[in-house]
């Protein structure tokens, strides 16, 4: 901010230009403190109070360009306008260079003072708005540290959240395993195990976000490779030996992760239960990409789909897995369909990389 009436140092070794000088500010709202030298001016700086800096180029001991020099050092120093009887432009070049906030040419009849009066305004109007803009930028800084903090902050959370949701449901996968593997039913040990792998795949997602740099998103191959690996330890393991997996590197957001992991539970656990009724066989996992679609293929080479669906039609099936594969389809939009070429069965999921933008969602965005 401007002062209402702002005090100049005027360093000059001439005591009368110094006092004609002090006049004619002072008629014009300005109050003069006088320096016979660039010592003495430095000297009185450090008292403060100090508004602008008029500086003049010839005087004995320091000149005005070594003078300026050691004004520019210290902190937050006032502007200094350069003023001097030379002619020679190198020197006003030179001040500007070194810092100076304006340069003038004085006579000795005090008719430059009104010019001197323009030069410290606008000192101080570029003075002022040269704090302005730092004190700005330090608020800019500072909200950015504070942003930061808060967002590593946010982040460490977020990840001491996964971390114990993770270990919980890890737990829960864990008891479910016992108890399946205790279960003298068949029926049970099947329920049991189709629901450990539930919430296996649940639990892969938060253990993966608690490991992974970015907390917004999944490394899909790796979690559906975690996710198997996790089925080949359960009650139904020795059915599993020739499990496979191929899968593309892709990332994708941690909710349709979840709901990809149980599809894939579901279909392993499908294609464990009916393709292959009294041995292993192999079953395949795929997931690649289909230009801006994401395709996902669980097959098998067992004894089809006619005769799966007799098998289906065995008492003891709830249907539950069909209606959970149906509704995480639905949560992902995804297109579940039959490949009526395959020798055995597979299935094939369709769905987009990232999730379809409700109707109005942009709009009530932008608002």
């Amino acid at each position: 901010m401007t002062p209402a009436q702002p005090t100049v140092l005027y360093i000059d070794d001439d005591p009368a230009l110094a006092r004609l000088v002090e006049r004619g500010l002072r008629r014009l709202g300005m109050k003069v403190v006088p320096a016979a030298s660039g010592t003495d001016g430095l000297e009185r700086l450090k008292q403060g109070g100090i508004d602008v800096v008029a500086l003049d180029q010839y005087m004995p001991g320091l000149d005005g360009l070594q003078t300026l020099e050691r004004i520019m050092a210290i902190p937050g120093a006032p502007p200094v306008v350069f003023v001097t009887a030379s002619q020679d432009s190198n020197i006003a070049v030179t001040a500007l260079k070194a810092g100076a906030a304006d340069y003038l040419v004085k006579d000795v009849r005090g008719d430059f003072i009104p010019l001197l009066q323009v030069a410290v305004d606008g000192a101080l109007r570029q003075a002022a708005l040269q704090q302005a803009r730092d004190e700005a930028e330090a608020e800019v800084h500072a909200s950015r540290d504070r942003y930061a903090a808060l967002a590593a902050e946010r982040e460490m959370l977020l990840r001491e959240v996964n971390h114990r949701v993770g270990n919980s449901l890890q737990i829960i996968a864990s008891l479910l395993h016992l108890q399946a593997n205790s279960a003298a039913q068949d029926d049970v040990k099947a329920a049991l195990t189709n629901a450990m792998g539930r919430v296996a795949a649940v639990a892969q997602v938060h253990r993966r976000l608690y490991t992974s740099q970015d907390l917004k998103s999944v490394l899909l191959n790796a979690y559906l490779d975690a996710l198997l690996d996790d089925l080949r330890r359960s009650a139904e393991g020795n059915k599993m030996s020739r499990l496979t997996l191929k899968a593309e590197p892709i990332e994708i957001d941690p909710d349709r992760a979840v709901a990809i992991g149980i599809i894939v539970n579901e279909l392993v656990m499908n294609a464990v239960k009916y393709a292959y009724p009294d041995c292993a066989g192999p079953i395949h996992v795929d997931l690649f990409a289909e230009d801006e679609d994401l395709a996902l293929s669980i097959a098998d080479n067992g004894v089809g789909f006619s005769s799966e669906s007799d098998s289906k039609s065995d008492p003891r099936s709830t249907g539950m897995g069909q209606r959970i594969v149906s509704a995480m389809a639905s949560k992902l939009e995804a297109s579940v369909e039959r490949d009526p070429n395959h020798a055995g069965t597979r299935i094939v999921v369709r769905f987009r990389r990232t999730r379809t933008p409700a109707p109005g969602a942009a709009t009530a965005a932008a608002k």
